[in-house]
């Protein structure tokens, strides 16, 4: 990948459900402007884009009079989708990174492999069926799909918590540390792929 090049995205995903625009900067400043409809998941969208130097606009509609999970899982999948395609053919990335953060009495983990290889793993215990209006469950849902469309290896893990918003928001600023982490351009590997392999 040429120094040079410029590692944004910019797409748009429309169902029946919902309509989710993206537009992603890898090389930013975490300038932000997050519409999803649902206030605690722009405040963790705000997290990943502050805490990963990320640059997004992001804007939702979806039929929240339904429920939030078409939004949350769509949200998700359009976000996976923008970072797949910001990374290009992935020569030069550092590749994988990690990243523990304390939310005063939560402590979350998150690690990440851009490998090209969608898969997740996700542990969370969790105190109430909601948080900031959000169901609790739709955490692990946006990881998941997250990881799926990003093409990526994550692990995330909240270790110990007892505030549903603590664990969650510390979940997202690791996700945005690690991600900003493996994202990272190894000026020794600019033209080659990170992998023995000689392929991701």
């Amino acid at each position: 990948m040429a120094t040079g090049m410029k590692r944004q995205a910019q797409l748009e995903r429309t169902t029946k459900e919902t309509r989710v625009s993206v537009t992603l900067n890898l090389d930013g400043t975490g300038r932000h402007a997050i519409r999803t409809g649902l206030g605690f998941l722009d405040h963790m969208l705000v997290q990943l884009a502050v805490h990963g130097l990320f640059d997004l606009d992001l804007e939702a509609q979806g039929d929240l009079h339904v429920d939030p999970h078409h939004t949350v899982e769509d949200v998700a999948l359009t976000l996976g989708r923008a970072l797949d395609q910001a990374l290009g053919d992935r020569k030069g990335l550092v590749r994988m990174g990690h990243a523990y953060v304390p939310m005063d009495e939560a402590l979350a983990r998150v690690v990440v492999d851009l490998s090209g290889r969608p898969y997740a793993v996700f542990w969370a215990r969790w105190h109430t069926p909601y948080v900031g209006g959000l169901p609790t469950s739709l955490v692990e849902h946006f990881f998941r799909s997250l990881a799926t469309t990003a093409r990526m290896n994550l692990h995330a893990a909240v270790l110990y918590g007892r505030d549903d918003h603590h664990q969650a928001e510390a979940l997202f600023k690791a996700l945005a540390r690690a991600l900003h982490q493996a994202t990272r351009l190894d000026p020794r590997r600019l033209n080659t792929v990170p992998s023995s392999k000689g392929t991701l």
